[in-house]
């Protein structure tokens, strides 16, 4: 057993985004400044979208663009039921409703081809998410969206690096959001970012993350500025700060790297777990693809051993293996099942893997005998566990 523990995941800081933030912090630009732009700027190119917006989050990313495209009340959004509940949480409190669509057994994706079956007159979105870095199959949602005159929303959370036939997420006709929580492939310590081909979008998600005031304080207060201002519409505080932007500066280089380097691990244990009958693996979509390596989340066959998902975890846990649940799906929380109710067996694949799903430690600075101990761990707790 390890004598320390090996956590889920942990971010990749070295001292270049340390320094970057000791220079903000004496600069006195600290809140929205310089850096802030020029990650914008720095990631927009990569992705290569025509306008991007920096937030405090991804679900800030959501709610604005949501709140931008002007739905009305009781307007249908089409989404996952395996999604952290933020993607269906923020639907609800800008008053949509949720339409939950089952998702591919493998992928875990949504199931692009159940999606036609869910649309009604009051449709007006999709939202597909790329679970774990691997891309939702785009072009039949598009086909879709341009049938049914319908909005694309790609939750691109997992999906920063991800490419879908040779374009990266980001670069495609819709908007897509992404976050830079602590746990994604890179990131500003919290935040996220708004990508669009939209410019009247770009600008008005812009205007809605800072009060609707029509001039950012880093160019009112520079030398070269003036403090006048005028708001334009109401609006909220998401607005991403330079301290985060200095982080996210200096981790934005080294994406290609950390996907490089969770993609061997990722394949290290597709060949370690090859044979083991009580795990079924993540697979790999048939289409033209860059996965980014976000999660590695087999499914434990609980119906092989004496104990459940969450005994399984805790088994990891005391041979001080870290796990993580991504996730529990969104219909068997309490409020959604409340309120939200699906019929009796109508999203059988996301309640299988709803009750059986786990993230192992996956993260750049993992080493060989890290993941060889996961592996061993993972054979030890099933061993110790079957029925």
């Amino acid at each position: 057993m390890r004598s320390e523990f090996l956590p889920f995941s942990t971010p990749t800081i070295d001292d270049a985004e340390i320094a970057e933030v000791v220079d903000s912090l004496k600069s006195g630009w600290i809140t929205t400044g310089p850096k802030v732009k020029r990650f914008e700027e720095q990631f927009r190119s990569y992705v290569g979208a025509p306008f991007a917006v920096p937030l405090s989050s991804a679900t800030a990313g959501l709610h604005l663009a949501l709140l931008a495209l002007k739905f009305q009340e009781g307007d249908e959004v089409i989404t996952t039921p395996m999604t952290f509940a933020s993607t269906v949480s923020i639907c609800v409190l800008c008053g949509l409703k949720p339409v939950l669509v089952d998702i591919e057994p493998g992928t875990l994706n949504l199931d692009v081809t159940k999606v036609r079956e869910k649309i009604t007159p009051r449709t007006r979105a999709i939202i597909p998410v790329h679970f774990a870095g691997q891309p939702c199959d785009m072009d039949p949602i598009f086909e879709l969206a341009r049938e049914f005159d319908l909005t694309v929303i790609e939750d691109a959370a997992h999906a920063a690096g991800t490419e879908y036939k040779g374009r990266r997420i980001g670069s495609l006709d819709s908007i897509s959001i992404f976050s830079f929580h602590p746990n994604k492939n890179i990131t500003t310590g919290e935040g996220g970012m708004v990508c669009t081909p939209d410019e009247a979008l770009a600008e008005e998600v812009s205007l809605l993350k800072f009060h609707g005031m029509s001039r950012e304080a880093w160019k009112r207060f520079a030398a070269s500025g003036t403090p006048n201002y005028d708001i334009v519409l109401p609006g909220f505080k998401y607005n991403m700060m330079d301290i985060q932007a200095a982080i996210g500066i200096h981790q934005l280089p080294k994406l290609d790297g950390f996907i490089d380097r969770r993609t061997e691990i990722a394949h290290f244990y597709n060949a370690a777990f090859a044979d083991v009958a009580e795990l079924c693996l993540p697979a790999y979509a048939p289409y033209q693809q860059r996965h980014a390596w976000h999660l590695y989340t087999p499914l434990v066959k609980i119906e092989y051993l004496s104990i459940d998902r969450d005994g399984f975890m805790a088994k990891l846990k005391e041979l001080n293996i870290g796990s993580g649940l991504h996730y529990k799906a969104v219909h068997q929380h309490t409020w959604y099942h409340t309120n939200l109710p699906q019929p009796e067996g109508s999203l059988p694949n996301a309640d299988y893997a709803s009750d059986r799903i786990l993230s192992l430690p996956l993260f750049p600075k993992m080493t060989d005998a890290d993941a060889s101990d996961v592996v061993e761990a993972v054979k030890t707790v099933i061993a110790r566990n079957r029925k």
